[in-house]
């Protein structure tokens, strides 16, 4: 049965990052990608392992993501660090039939929206088990390789799907990327993960809804408990 409140009825589009928020982050999925992302820049910029991790941080603050940066300050392929970044294991991924029932039950389009790739993006959600419950994916390549939180690449994602984002919502773990939906008069949704870089502008925003855990939050909106 559906059990939405007034206020989320109302919502046509709902919006999903994907890392941390779809899957729970105890699963620590991310940590193998940020590992990965060392290893490449280290074997590129031929510096040692600290370095790059030094580096590699230094462009995440300062352009929204690694790729960024190295694509910018050292003309990187981009799609051969997506490629070597994203070949990980996806096992420790497991089904979660709570999200899945909740997905079904929730009415309207659901698209993510995420600074990884398409690939990566249909591994994770398979693995998850939700994918036939997800109409579209934007991902990073869609963006011009430039990340949230780039307003232009909000613009660039409403206008593809025709998203009226003032009856739109937006899911996500990063509260700077928040920023931007609210802005453009989403409701928003905040996943707090505990990780301290994931806190970074939520001074700036306040969200309309706050949770750790995005199964259990879905379920009860939607009365699937």
């Amino acid at each position: 049965m559906n059990k939405l409140s007034p206020e989320l009825s109302k919502i046509e589009t709902w919006i999903f990052d994907l890392d941390n928020t779809l899957y729970h982050s105890s699963i620590n999925l991310f940590d193998q990608i940020d590992k990965r992302m060392c290893s490449y820049v280290s074997n590129f910029l031929d510096i040692s392992t600290s370095e790059a991790y030094k580096v590699q941080k230094s462009f995440f603050r300062e352009y929204g993501t690694t790729l960024r940066g190295m694509m910018e300050c050292h003309n990187m392929d981009p799609d051969s660090y997506l490629k070597y970044v994203h070949d990980i294991d996806f096992s420790i991924v497991r089904p979660d039939n709570i999200m899945a029932n909740a997905l079904n039950i929730l009415p309207k389009k659901k698209i993510i929206f995420t600074n990884a790739t398409k690939d990566y993006t249909r591994k994770v959600i398979s693995n998850l088990g939700i994918d036939r419950y997800i109409f579209d994916i934007f991902d990073i390549i869609d963006a011009d390789y430039i990340p949230k939180p780039a307003p232009e690449i909000y613009d660039k994602f409403l206008e593809k799907f025709n998203i009226n984002p003032e009856k739109a919502i937006m899911v996500e773990d990063m509260a700077l990327n928040l920023i931007p939906a609210a802005s453009l008069g989403m409701k928003t949704v905040w996943i707090k993960t505990g990780r301290f870089w994931a806190q970074n502008g939520i001074e700036s925003i306040k969200p309309d809804y706050t949770t750790d855990n995005l199964s259990k939050w879905l379920a009860e909106i939607t009365d699937n408990k």
